[in-house]
């Protein structure tokens, strides 16, 4: 079973693709922020990016999310930031069938989508924290890229399309 992580900078669209997507492919939808720890939502609140050290207990709850429903046989859409690649590969550490669909936009795009978002913790400021520890998965990783200027609607069939023809579902790890 393939499970797919939708994954970018804050404000790329990763829930709003991430669900839509979800009821495309018959999958269940998590927020990855929802298994943030109080401690990290509180910093990032307060306008401080996480480091490697708040990243890594809730990369491994992920993965166990990850890898408890598909061994389930429950197909999942998880929205992660996923910015790095050792963080890419912590979650295929606990699921190796993880497909990642990158959702690639510019600083200013991005930063537009930021300044209207309400009653979210993570803060404008922290964008460029975001794009600088971005790594964009390099082609060894398989992941497939949308473009975030197409809209939800004509985005996400391009998303499903790809990962029919490039992330077969996996028989079960």
């Amino acid at each position: 079973m393939t499970q797919v992580v939708v994954m970018g900078v804050s404000g790329a669209g990763k829930t709003t693709v991430g669900v839509v997507l979800a009821k495309e492919l018959g999958a269940e939808f998590l927020e990855g922020d929802r298994f943030h720890p109080p401690a990290n939502i509180a910093k990032m609140s307060h306008g401080h990016p996480l480091d490697d050290a708040d990243r890594w207990p809730w990369l491994d709850r992920l993965g166990a999310e990850l890898a408890a429903r598909g061994k389930a046989g429950r197909p999942v859409v998880l929205a992660c930031s996923a910015l790095k690649r050792a963080y890419r590969d912590r979650l295929r550490s606990f699921w190796p069938a993880t497909c990642f669909v990158f959702l690639r936009g510019d600083f200013e795009l991005i930063q537009a989508r930021l300044a209207e978002r309400h009653g979210h913790f993570m803060p404008t400021g922290l964008l460029e924290s975001q794009f600088a520890a971005l790594q964009e998965p390099d082609p060894d990783e398989g992941a497939i890229t949308g473009d975030i200027r197409l809209p939800a609607d004509r985005l996400v069939p391009q998303l499903a399309r790809e990962i029919s023809a490039r992330c077969p579902p996996a028989s079960r790890n």
